[in-house]
């Protein structure tokens, strides 16, 4: 078709469709037919509509579509409909249609997987991309074309409030799982990664202004990032935050000299939510396109920058560009049959669920109690004690903005029912500490269930930091506004979540602990939260530890299967667990200002000298694996690994072999994880696994020319099964054309930490 009989075309068109699908006919439906057949680009096919548009119309590209005074009911509309941004419904543009969904869709009823964190635990970039593909398809079935699932920022402290949104303190692990979460998402709907940059406190998220140094920043906070643009993420999502005295949605040496011109992104900057946006112009000339989600500075400061020449046209159509461009591609891309809503919770995303779940979890300890170790159960267990406040909910999670809300959910004392059906299961909540230990006292085990729920760690809705002046110039300094300032203040003291006070159970939770082991010595505790928690105070008297995380809506039989040996505990920590959290990067959830460098986690405790309670990267199984490096290939673009594992036990098991390169003439080498590989072997069998090596831990950037090459000093590697404790005789990094030595061998099986 002619561009003519196009335009022809726009001015007949009928009533406007709700289906996110582009209208057979439309302007908008003709452009993508024409990309998808190769008659334009589109590049070519977003000027033509941006042609057919008025000003007005292009203006509404740049914010929501829904009008200011919704602002009280967003938490209420988030659950139940998409938020919209760019409709033009008279040229059939769907506009972007929004969904969070970084464990599920928030909309409606939809399926419940494990929070990031969890998943970032399974060590599987696989797996994570068909958990992807999963949240793709219920957005799309669910009326969206766009989700905010991709979250990446890095776990500096695991105080942070939302630390269960991320995946964990690693650029390599981020990078891979961030990046296989996006292929999975864009089949099906337009994948957005938030928040941009060094966002990782939430209580004065809204106002905190992070320093940081360029080797930190490009080397340490911003790789996994670019990981995912790489991968093919369509939008970035701003974030709250300042970084070096910018609030980033103005903050253009971030969202145009890194983000568009050094890494080549193409695809849209939406700022985050409401209090994400302070100047209406000067975001747009930084490189923030849309304000979401709704109608708030942009509509009313606009039109009146354009009139008086504050804001050139061409800045207002350089964002319109980027917007319509993205989304043809996106729908000439995208799967061509939409999903059915029955897909949503169906039997396949369910059992998908389970299988995150289960191999999520982490076994920390196992050790014997008498002649056998505790774990798995043994089927001929009569009388189980299930105790503890977390035993009888499901607990998925924060109640922010990525509460997935599932058709039905599964405790862990349920889970535990249901596969053992023939085993006198007793329970209580454990408020009467004597009352617990008496049941203990009387099972033959207990599982003592305890951890965090939404109460003690999640996002804070409204915080103190809403004084800034978020709202632009429409409460000036007068009364309202102080009102507003007061009553937001008093607000977050009562709102759930938030940055965690400490890294430490409640103390009612120990005290549990301590009553249920000294009446029954084969007891199991199981680890219900998002992130670190310290367990100096009781874990020596526990034979049994286990992290389950914010499971989803099938953790409750993923624990009982894991518990019961019918699947291996397959998850590795993707942070350290230190024994003080002294150790750990200072973290004042009230600061407005902090500094960020490249000591955190187990990197951090290296530097230092200290030895973890467990090391990034630990996890047990109910086999014993060892592994040994053969051979490496290595330059400045990655290289790979080959590992020989042996499965020594006898039942079927699996680890994550992974690769750490350090500096060994450092005083404390570092590690830093170049590489990582899951592997799943039959009794008795052996396999030679090959590594794929990111280089860019072992790279630095030169801030004057952009340019990377090999940091300076004399790198090993190692191969191990968690973050290694020892350096002594690793073979070096051999690099084309520098100094090779023999490679040595090393190698271990799952086990302790040293």
């Amino acid at each position: 078709m002619k561009m003519a009989a196009r335009r022809r075309a726009a001015r007949e068109d009928g009533p406007a469709s709700t289906d996110v699908t582009a209208r057979s006919g439309s302007a908008y439906g003709e452009a993508v037919r024409a990309v998808g057949e190769g008659e334009i680009d589109a590049d070519e096919a977003a000027d033509h509509l941006i042609g057919l548009m008025t000003e007005r119309e292009i203006l509404g590209l740049l914010d929501g579509d829904s009008p200011g005074l919704l602002l009280p009911l967003i938490p209420t509309l988030l659950g139940r409909r998409p938020f919209v941004a760019g409709a033009v419904p008279r040229l059939g543009i769907p506009g972007i249609r929004f969904s969070d969904g970084g464990r599920g869709v928030v909309i409606g009823a939809s399926t419940a997987f494990p929070v990031t964190m969890a998943r970032a635990a399974t060590w599987d970039p696989l797996l994570e991309e068909r958990v992807g593909h999963a949240i793709g398809l219920e957005t799309r079935a669910r009326g969206a074309n766009y989700s905010a699932s991709v979250c990446v920022n890095l776990l500096r402290h695991p105080a942070w409030g939302r630390a269960q949104e991320c995946y964990g303190e690693d650029p390599v692990l981020t990078s891979r799982m961030g990046a296989a979460l996006t292929r999975g998402v864009r089949v099906h709907a337009m994948a957005c990664v938030k928040h941009f940059a060094l966002n990782s406190m939430e209580d004065e998220r809204f106002e905190v202004d992070v320093s940081v140094d360029d080797h930190a920043l490009h080397e340490v906070y911003l790789p996994h990032f670019k990981a995912v643009v790489d991968a093919g993420a369509d939008s970035v999502m701003s974030a709250y935050n300042r970084v070096r005295g910018e609030y980033m949605d103005v903050n253009r040496p971030l969202l145009t000299e890194v983000l568009r011109h050094e890494w080549g992104f193409t695809g849209f900057v939406t700022s985050d939510w409401v209090f994400g946006v302070h100047d209406a112009a000067l975001s747009l000339e930084a490189g923030m396109d849309v304000e979401m989600p709704l109608r708030l500075l942009r509509a009313r400061d606009l039109p009146a920058a354009l009139r008086r020449g504050d804001l050139a046209r061409a800045t207002v159509l350089r964002s319109a560009h980027r917007i319509l461009r993205t989304c043809v591609l996106h729908a000439v891309t995208r799967e061509a049959a939409g999903p059915s809503p029955a897909l949503v919770a169906s039997p396949a995303h369910r059992a998908l669920a389970r299988q995150a779940a289960e191999e999520s979890i982490v076994l920390l300890k196992n050790e014997p109690v008498g002649a056998v170790q505790l774990l798995p159960l043994t089927p001929t267990t009569g009388h189980l004690a299930v105790i503890g406040r977390l035993a009888t909910r499901a607990n998925l999670g924060d109640h922010g903005s990525s509460r997935v809300r599932p058709p039905s959910t599964v405790s862990p004392l349920q889970g535990l029912r249901e596969a053992l059906p023939r085993v006198r299961i007793t329970t209580t909540s454990g408020r009467n500490e004597r009352a617990a230990a008496a049941l203990a006292a009387a099972a033959e085990t207990a599982i003592v269930v305890v951890g965090l729920d939404q109460h003690d760690e999640g996002e804070s809705v409204v915080t103190g930091g809403v004084d800034v002046s978020v709202l632009g110039r429409a409460f000036g300094s007068g009364f309202l506004r102080r009102l507003l300032i007061g009553v937001a203040h008093v607000a977050s003291r009562f709102v759930r979540g938030g940055d965690r006070s400490s890294l430490d159970l409640r103390p009612a939770d120990v005290r549990l602990i301590h009553a249920v082991v000294a009446a029954n010595p084969r007891t199991v505790v199981v680890l219900i939260g998002g992130s670190a928690i310290l367990t100096e105070g009781w874990r020596d008297r526990v034979p049994a530890l286990l992290i389950a995380w914010y499971g989803g809506m099938e953790g409750g039989r993923a624990l009982a299967s894991v518990l019961t040996g019918r699947t291996e505990p397959g998850g590795r920590l993707p942070f350290v667990l230190p024994t003080d959290a002294a150790h750990l990067p200072p973290f004042d959830r009230t600061a407005k200002s902090a500094v960020y460098d490249d000591a955190w986690g187990q990197r951090r405790l290296d530097r230092e000298g200290h030895a973890p309670a467990f090391p990034f990267g630990f996890g047990l199984g109910y086999t014993t694996i060892g592994h040994r490096l053969l051979d490496h290939r290595f330059d400045d673009s990655g290289g790979e690994a080959h590992v020989l594992v042996t499965n020594t036990g006898d039942r079927e098991g699996s680890t994550v072999i992974q690769v750490y390169g350090a500096d060994v003439s450092a005083r404390r080498p570092v590690a830093q994880l170049l590489g990582f590989r899951k592997v799943t072997l039959q009794p008795r069998a052996e396999t030679t696994v090959r590594v794929a090596l990111d280089a860019g831990p072992t790279l630095q950037r030169d801030p004057a020319t952009r340019r990377w090459s090999p940091r300076a000093g004399d790198w090993a590697l190692l191969a191990g099964q968690h973050s290694p404790g020892s350096w002594a005789d690793a073979p070096r990094l051999r690099r084309p054309g520098g100094l090779e030595r023999p490679m040595g061998e090393e190698g271990g099986a799952d086990g302790p930490p040293s």
